[in-house]
């Protein structure tokens, strides 16, 4: 699905990643994680295009992608929940739903009812400013947004963040759901340990822009990892 070789990045003369290799398998859930300030949010940027690579190619669904803009990326299927969910507060549910057609096809500028179904709260408030919205009906908003562009992969940063407790159960029962009904490979970014450890068919672990620690969720031991992710960066 997705797949990076040595990738690398700076901010202006500081280096935030190093080397990075990731694999993400098709319809599978992938979990960075690692505490704050370690380069995982600059990945996802780096990956949905935001940010651009300073060495090193990423590939997806074999192709090379290195060097696409955001908007072309979203065209072939790179889904993107940003942290801070970033809705436009002056715009309707609706209207925020709706910048999701910029990078469809004219015949697909409808939003599908499996939406309302996912998150029917958003069809009560379909005509209510995005900023009037609670935090969980906000990031409601942003996940439905992002599969309004039909997504073969969906990168997720920190969609528990600031989240009641059954807003949270709700949002990794649809992570559940994409990834077996939908064929979504799903690559989530998660301070909340328990959340991401429980969902994820594969794991990786990032300190100071370096994965240092990978593999199958059922090969690596809980302990090891929430002890490698107490060291302070």
């Amino acid at each position: 699905m997705i797949k990076t070789k040595n990738i690398s990045m700076h901010y202006g003369s500081s280096q935030v990643l190093f080397d990075i290799n990731i694999d993400i398998k098709k319809a599978k859930i992938t979990s960075l994680m690692g505490s704050n300030g370690v380069g995982k949010t600059s990945f996802l940027k780096l990956l949905s295009g935001i940010h651009t690579v300073s060495s090193g190619e990423f590939y997806f669904d074999n192709k090379n992608v290195t060097k696409q803009k955001s908007y072309h990326l979203a065209k072939m299927g790179i889904g993107y929940v940003p942290q801070g969910r970033f809705i436009f507060p002056l715009l309707t549910v609706k209207e925020n739903l709706e910048i999701g057609f910029s990078c469809l096809k004219k015949e697909d500028h409808f939003i599908p009812d499996e939406i309302f179904e996912l998150f029917p709260v958003l069809k009560k408030m379909i005509f209510r400013r995005g900023g009037d919205l609670s935090g969980g009906q906000q990031q409601q908003l942003a996940i439905a947004r992002a599969l309004i562009t039909k997504p073969k992969l969906l990168l997720m940063d920190e969609p528990t963040e600031g989240i009641q407790p059954n807003i949270i159960k709700m949002i990794g029962e649809i992570i559940l759901y994409l990834k077996t009904n939908k064929q979504m490979s799903i690559f989530l970014v998660e301070q909340y340990f328990e959340f991401a450890f429980n969902l994820s068919d594969y794991i990786y672990v990032m300190r100071r822009g370096k994965i240092i620690r990978e593999g199958e969720k059922k090969k690596l031991k809980k302990s090891i990892i929430k002890k490698e992710l107490s060291i302070i960066n």
